[in-house]
């Protein structure tokens, strides 16, 4: 489990195919900290570390993963937000995320607000009612506020400090991020449609 609060950023050094999938390698300054088999967030993705070399971890993902994601946008030196699991003893600073995307957006616009910025996204399917005003979301493995919904798009505003230690300074129309909707908005969502 995540909290979204993002710890570094890495970049793609080196992609591979393995069959259907696909091995990232990822450079970071905490590379050297992780172990084989921990479970780390790369842009929102929960990946499993299968090797690790000099500053450097590498991550397979499955075709499944890739088909949810954004990972077939990934290419040598694309900048990833990573995040370790949560431990026990950890802040909660954030809000529950399980590193499994549920869907990607694209970015339909960008605004440099005084102070700010605000980001516009559209989602490509009928999953907005997992959206609310003022609730939580994870883009790219950053835990976020909704500042506004319209239908299928909705907003959210950064303060500098995330703009500047995310990869959302990469982030501009058209950009294609991964989605975790709230855990508790879809729990609930089931709960209600199931019956």
């Amino acid at each position: 489990m995540f909290t979204g609060i993002i710890e570094c950023e890495g970049e793609v050094v080196a992609i591979e195919n393995e069959g259907s999938n696909i091995n990232f390698t990822i450079s970071s300054e905490i590379s050297n900290d992780l172990k084989v088999d921990q479970s780390v967030s790369h842009d929102g993705i929960c990946l499993t570390v299968v090797k690790l070399d000099d500053n450097k971890h590498v991550v397979t993902a499955i075709q499944e993963t890739i088909n949810k994601t954004n990972l077939s946008s990934w290419e040598i030196g694309s900048k990833v937000n990573i995040e370790r699991a949560m431990l026990a003893t950890g802040r909660f600073d954030g809000h529950i995320v399980q590193g499994h995307v549920d869907d990607t957006a694209s970015c339909i616009e960008r605004n440099k607000l005084n102070g700010s910025w605000e980001y516009i996204f559209q989602l490509k399917n009928t999953q907005h009612p997992l959206i609310v005003s003022k609730g939580s979301i994870c883009i790219n493995g950053v835990s976020l506020t909704v500042v506004n919904v319209d239908g299928n798009k909705f907003s959210i505003a950064l303060i500098p400090y995330t703009f500047e230690n995310t990869n959302f300074k990469f982030i501009e129309k058209n950009s294609i991020v991964n989605i975790e909707f709230d855990i508790l908005g879809k729990y609930v969502d089931r709960a209600i449609n199931s019956k």
